[in-house]
């Protein structure tokens, strides 16, 4: 920042990168704050105004964002009712006042020296989560922060901070929030080492009730077929497991969104096609539709709600049914969606005590992908082409291709006997 060196105004390095820094995490976006300055004068010295809510401006050389000192003050419900006011008499300390957590509101001047006057390296050493002012309750998204952030540091919520979540989720705002900005703190907490940490926190405040009751009713609730676990304990361990094991973000949202409070169907194959799924896929596509996550997302939950009964039993189930589920998840043309579908399924059953290591479906159905993929539908289509013709030409394509995979499953089975 050689350039801004030379101007009438003090410049600091503030939030997550000072944060990162004594944690001795990898450092990534850079944010800094102006003290002393106006629009003109930053415009005048080179910086390129961005942004529309308050005066954001980008370094002449290195493009980083620095935004003017300022307060903010409550106006209305939810987290976009505030006013912001940005000028030269706002001091460093009144910028750092306003943020969410002690953590977040530190800075450092230009010779290096750490700024901190809410003691957040204190709590950084201690694994603690505390608000800076009680003005954390004006913004229903610092709920869903504190959570994401409990979920990539594995720090604990302190007990003050966690009664103003409380009454911040008992207040009804966290409706205020868009879909889209829930679900991108979802995303990101889910992306965490700890994800779990996440789903305790909201559950714990209240503010999973609001955002995701069918997650929330986990809880307390004892899970499908499983003695002694705790359906939402189950949840916990098995999104931890996902992150352990680098899971996908589709697959650790399916993880998320699965009924582990289900009834169990009886231990039939034919069970299948039952309507047991059916309740199991309108409370995914609910969830889903709530949050208006990504397609990929949602696609994965659903074919987890689908098809987990059928992966878990792949040993036991018909070749019908296990061409089925190659067939919904396009396993030919998309083999990643067969994978993320077999590593939810995967982390699910894996992060019960005393599972295996190995989830045996998982090779088994990579096993009947291949046997499956050993037809060669160009050459039944060809066959069949030479003795169809017209618009039934496909339909009779469709059946012998269909035919000739459940044949080569069939086969596939006998070697499991």
């Amino acid at each position: 920042m050689a350039r801004a060196a030379r101007q009438p105004f003090r410049v600091y390095r503030v939030g997550g990168s000072v944060r990162d820094e004594l944690l001795g995490r990898a450092g990534g976006d850079r944010d800094w704050v102006v003290v002393g300055a106006t629009p003109e004068l930053l415009t005048a010295s080179g910086y390129k105004p961005v942004g529309s809510d308050f005066p954001v401006f980008l370094h002449p050389d290195t493009r980083e964002e620095y935004a003017l000192a300022r307060t903010e003050r409550k106006h209305g419900r939810g987290y976009r009712g505030f006013e912001f006011f940005a000028s030269p008499e706002v001091t460093l300390e009144d910028d750092l006042a306003r943020r969410d957590l002690t953590i977040n509101a530190m800075a450092r001047d230009e010779q290096g020296r750490l700024i901190d006057p809410h003691g957040g390296e204190a709590d950084l050493r201690a694994g603690v989560l505390r608000h800076v002012s009680p003005a954390f309750v004006e913004d229903p998204l610092r709920v869903l922060r504190v959570a994401r952030f409990a979920a990539r540091l594995g720090f604990v919520v302190a007990p003050r901070t966690q009664r103003l979540m409380r009454e911040v989720a008992a207040s009804g705002e966290l409706a205020t929030l868009a879909p889209e900005r829930v679900w991108q703190e979802l995303a990101r907490g889910l992306a965490e080492d700890h994800p779990s940490r996440m789903i305790q926190v909201m559950h714990a405040c209240g503010a999973l009730a609001q955002l995701l009751p069918e997650v929330d009713a986990l809880f307390g609730v004892r899970a499908a077929g499983r003695r002694n676990m705790d359906a939402g304990t189950h949840l916990a361990r098995a999104l931890d497991w996902a992150a352990s094991h680098q899971l996908t973000l589709p697959a650790r949202y399916a993880v998320l969104t699965h009924d582990y409070a289900a009834s169990m169907v009886e231990d039939d194959p034919r069970s299948s096609h039952t309507g047991a799924w059916r309740s199991r896929v309108r409370r995914a596509d609910a969830i889903s539709a709530r949050l208006k996550v990504p397609t990929e997302c949602r696609d994965a939950a659903r074919l987890l709600a689908r098809w987990k009964w059928v992966i878990d039993r792949v040993d036991r189930c018909t070749p019908a049914s296990i061409l089925g589920l190659l067939q919904a998840a396009d396993a030919w043309r998309r083999p990643e969606r067969l994978d993320t579908l077999l590593t939810a399924s995967a982390a699910i059953a894996s992060s019960i005590r005393g599972a295996r290591a190995d989830y045996v479906p998982a090779r088994l159905l990579r096993d009947a992908l291949q046997a499956a993929r050993s037809v060669d539908a160009g050459a039944h289509a060809r066959l069949v082409s030479n003795k169809h013709a017209g618009h039934g030409r496909n339909v009779a394509i469709g059946k012998a291709v269909r035919a000739a995979r459940l044949a080569a499953l069939r086969d596939w089975r006998r070697t499991l006997e």
